[in-house]
This record gives C-alpha cells, sequence and structure tokens, in this order.
C-alpha cells in the first residue's frame, strides 16, 4: 500500500490536536490513575506513528503547508511540515512517549498513591502540544504561542511537590523565560512593523526591502530571545540551577527538548529571515564559547544532574557551529547532531533518575560500588556516556565528524579555531563521563568522602528524601520494568543512529538543502514563485 500525499494535510494538525484533547481526557479521569496513564500513553503513541508518517511524505513528496480554516497566506494560521521540522517532531515524540512510560513506572513502583499524577499527565500533554506547535509554526505569533504552552506547562512540571528548591528553581527559570518571551514579543513588534506580516515565507520575501540596519536590529532582537530558550552562551547561567531540582523525568524531557525547540527557532529564522546575514560570526564565537564554558562547569561539578546540564548547555554549541558555518554540510551535521543530542541527553537524565533510586543519592561524593551492585545499571549508562563523549562508531562521534569535515571545508580562521575548540570539548566531555564512571561505579562507596549517607527512600515525582545511614536504607528492590524498558529503548533508538547512519545523514542532508534553498519553502506557503519573486530570494 502506498501512502498519498494527500495525507499530509489530514495528518499535519493531529500533533497538536491529539494531545490537547487528550489531555482533556486525563483531567476527566483524574480519580482514576490507570485510566489516565492508559490514555497518555496511548496518545503518545499514536504521535510517533503520525509524526513518522509525516517525516516519510515529506522526505518522499516534499513538504507541505496547511492553512487552518482555510485562509489564504498570509492570513489565518499555517502550519508547515518539511524534512527539519518533520524528523523534529518524531524524535520529540518518541522522547516524550518513553520518559512517559518511564514517569508512569517510577509512579507506580515508588508510590502513586501520593503523587500528583492527576496533574502531571494533562501537564505533560499539554507540554507535548506545545513542543509540536513550535515545530510546525508558519509565523512568529504562533511560534510564540507554542514557546507559550511550553512555558505555563514546564512551570508547572518543574515545581511539582512545591519543596523549597524546585520553588526557587521555579522562579528562577519563569522570570527567565518571561524575559525571552519579552524580547520575542518585542522583535514580532519590529518584524510587523518593518514587513507587515508576520508569516515567515511572507516576511522573508520583504525583509528584501527592508534597510539594513532595520533587518541587522531585527535579527539581533530574535537571536537573544531565541538564544535565552536554546541556552547559548553568555545567556545560559540559568539552565543549570534550574533542572537539576525537578523530578527525573521531568528533568530528562526538559534537557532532551526544550533548548532545541530554540535552536529550531535559531536554525529556521536564520536560514528563512536572514539567509545572507553578517551574524555567521557571531553565531560562530557564540557556539565556541558554549562549548568550552559549558564543558569546564562539568569539570567543576560533583552532582551528576549538575554535571549533565553544564554538558547540555556545552553541546548546544555544536549545533550554533554547525548554523555559523551556514553551508548545507553545517547545517547537514546540526540536523544529525540535534537527534543525537535529544536522545543521549534525556538517556542519560534517566539513568540518573535510576542511580538515585538505587544508590539513594546523584551526588559524586555519596557514589561507589554501582559496577558490583548492578552491572546493568553501569551498562544503562556506559553506552550513553560513551555516545554524548564522541567515542566511534557512536552516533555522537558520527555528528562531529559530520561538523568537523564542515568546518575544516570553510577553512576560515574561525572555523579552524572552532574545529580545535570542538575536539577539546568532546576530550573534556569523555573526560567528565570517565570521573563520573570511576567514582560512581569502579571505586568501593566506603572509599565516597559521604558514602555512609544516602536517601531514606526512592522519591516520585514529590521530593520527601530524608539522609539515613546507607546500611538502614530501605532496599529498593530490583529496577521496575517500566523503568528499564524506555530506557533501554532510547539507547536502542541513539545507537540507531549509528547503524542506520546513512539513510538519516541522508535525510538531514534533504533537510539541509531545504533549508539552503528557502524557494520551496516559499513556493509551498506562498504558492507559484511569480508572486513573490519581486522580494527576492537567495
Amino acid at each position: 500500500m502506498t501512502l498519498s500525499p494527500a495525507l499530509q494535510p489530514i495528518l499535519t494538525p493531529l500533533p497538536v490536536l491529539i494531545p490537547l484533547l487528550t489531555a482533556a481526557g486525563t483531567l476527566i479521569a483524574g480519580r482514576k490513575p490507570r485510566l489516565q496513564q492508559s490514555i497518555s500513553v496511548a496518545a503518545l503513541t499514536a504521535l510517533v506513528v503520525i509524526d513518522a508518517l509525516l517525516l516519510w511524505l515529506a522526505d518522499r513528496y516534499g513538504m507541505s503547508a496547511l492553512q487552518i480554516g482555510g485562509w489564504r497566506t498570509p492570513i489565518g494560521i499555517t502550519l508547515v511540515v518539511d524534512r527539519l521540522s518533520a524528523a523534529m517532531l518524531l524524535v520529540s515524540a518518541i522522547v516524550l512517549l518513553a520518559v512517559l512510560v518511564y514517569a508512569v513506572g517510577q509512579g507506580i513502583s515508588d508510590g502513586a498513591e501520593r503523587q500528583p499524577t492527576s496533574i502531571f499527565q494533562p501537564t505533560y500533554l499539554v507540554l507535548s502540544a506545545g513542543v509540536s506547535i513550535a515545530f510546525l509554526a508558519g509565523d512568529l505569533f504562533n511560534m510564540f504561542v507554542g514557546f507559550e504552552v511550553l512555558l505555563t506547562s514546564s512551570f508547572v512540571l518543574l515545581t511539582l511537590g512545591a519543596s523549597a528548591d524546585r520553588v526557587r528553581a521555579g522562579v528562577s527559570y519563569v522570570l527567565v523565560s518571561m524575559l525571552s518571551s519579552l524580547i520575542f514579543l518585542i522583535g514580532i513588534a519590529l518584524a510587523y512593523a518593518a514587513t507587515g506580516t508576520l508569516n515567515l515565507a511572507h516576511m522573508a520575501t520583504r525583509l528584501g526591502e527592508v534597510p539594513s540596519g532595520v533587518r541587522s536590529a531585527i535579527y539581533a532582537v530574535l537571536l537573544v530571545a531565541f538564544g535565552i530558550k536554546a541556552a547559548v552562551f553568555p545567556l545560559s547561567n540559568w539552565l543549570p540551577d534550574s533542572y537539576p531540582t525537578a523530578p527525573a523525568p521531568v528533568t530528562a524531557v526538559f534537557a532532551g527538548l526544550l533548548t532545541k525547540v530554540g535552536v529550531y527557532a535559531i536554525i529556521r529564522m536564520h536560514t528563512l529571515l536572514f539567509p545572507t546575514s553578517h551574524f555567521d560570526r557571531v553565531l560562530l564565537v557564540c557556539g565556541l564559547l558554549t562549548m568550552l564554558i559549558g564543558i569546564l562547569g562539568a569539570v567543576a561539578q560533583s552532582d551528576i544532574k549538575r554535571l549533565l546540564s553544564f554538558t547540555l548547555v556545552s553541546h548546544i554549541g555544536y549545533l550554533m557551529f554547525g548554523v555559523g558555518l551556514n553551508t548545507v554540510a553545517g547545517l547537514t551535521g546540526t540536523v544529525y547532531y540535534v537527534a543525537h543530542h535529544i536522545l543521549v541527553q534525556t538517556t542519560l537524565f534517566l539513568v540518573v533518575g535510576l542511580i538515585e533510586r538505587q544508590a539513594g543519592s546523584a551526588s559524586l561524593d555519596r557514589l561507589g560500588g554501582l559496577l558490583a551492585a548492578s552491572p546493568l545499571l553501569a551498562l544503562l549508562f556506559g553506552l550513553p556516556a560513551l555516545n554524548l563523549g564522541g567515542i566511534p562508531p557512536f552516533s555522537g562521534f558520527i555528528g562531529k565528524t559530520v561538523l568537523l569535515e564542515a568546518g575544516a571545508a570553510e577553512g576560515g580562521v574561525l572555523a579552524w579555531v572552532l574545529v580545535a575548540g570542538s575536539v577539546l570539548t568532546s576530550l573534556l566531555t569523555l573526560y567528565v563521563m570517565a570521573r563520573v564512571w570511576s567514582k560512581a561505579f569502579w571505586r568501593s562507596r566506603t572509599q565516597a568522602p559521604e558514602g555512609e549517607f544516602a536517601d531514606a527512600a526512592p522519591s516520585a515525582l514529590i521530593d520527601e528524601s530524608t539522609d539515613v545511614l546507607f546500611a538502614d536504607r530501605r532496599d529498593p528492590g530490583r529496577i521496575p520494568r517500566l523503568m528499564l524498558v524506555p530506557t533501554a529503548a532510547l539507547i536502542a533508538v541513539g545507537l540507531g543512529l549509528t547503524v542506520f547512519a546513512g539513510p538519516i545523514l541522508g535525510i538531514a542532508g534533504r533537510a539541509a538543502t531545504d533549508l539552503g534553498h528557502r524557494a520551496d519553502y516559499l513556493n509551498t506557503v506562498l504558492g507559484p514563485a511569480d508572486s513573490w519573486r519581486s522580494g527576492g530570494d537567495r
């Protein structure tokens, strides 16, 4: 059976509609946790299938645009599916499903009856809808709406349990996010005042008529707004203080997805609205500083969650490297690496949740002997850690190699400095991962400075930890199957990026080519080229 391109407009709104409608259903089923969990898992499973179909259709037949309500462009809401947005939707849906199953398993094992699951499930689904809106939006205003849906739901998830640390981190997070949103609104106002439209394709045809100074001002404002959301240095200080306080599933999905929405916005804005901008060097310098300062911050950490938060910031620099090169090869590496990074960072944070559950802490000052205590846990940490460090033949090595080759092909002094910085960052990442391994898994727990202490019992969404002697800690038993399976599944998907690197890099290359030749996007959204050609093209 051959799928028809006529399915594209039918499937396009579903990544937004399904999570929103099922969020309402989970609210109604709030007093029935098992029904609520079944609805959520079924919805996100359907989302994975739909997003996979959208990617296949976009790769086979090209991009498509849907005008909500039948309004003509640029009036109304436009949803656009191309290879980049479809790939981001699919990877995000896989991560969202895996983390949800993990959270369900954690709740069942560690006391769901006292956990705020009736709030968690619908909020999590709304978060899923916000991610989809941001990736599908064909205009700046609805991209802003997607970010605000993310902000609202993520604040609720971040402060679940209302402990002092979580509320403090949540307040910091929401203040930074509100500042970013305010700057985004200023950018939207400037763009509309200059072009008279917010539709991305329509704006792209009109920006050529705008004075260069005004164009640069619009780009700078939007770049700051998206740079905060993507945690690009020097706008990244908020992230390591916000993410580690949340429950393990929440931290995992935040680390995997939220910064990548900001990266996606930068890619879309840079390639579609400002393809010949003079800000490429700014992106390259910011990418270099993000890599180096992020990984140096990781070296100084003794808590694994904070350490991984700094590596998360650091590896955003690789993505800025590819965007700043502004070449098809650089964008190919960025598209591939963003998929790798979403999967690996999410997996590592889920594994840290398992370490906390089994060993009673995520602090390197308290951990030791995990290799002997749980070889399976050691394997679950070791594979994604090696992948993040860029050891061949893992996807981290492949993605970095593509980016380094693109930088070498560019040949400029700054590009070569980025290549050297990327290699150094990769080596330091490997050092950081080896340090965690040697302290948490290899040495004896008796050698840890605070090894005699641990949390009294595993915590799920509510943090109720109390320090006790490790010998007196309640035995958590074996790793729950519903926590183990999604973690292993994400590792398998990450390994799949290596096994099927050829076809996946092919899709990434075609997505990068689409980004490099924006005429296809403009034709798809606006119609025949003759109607907009006067605005100029790349």
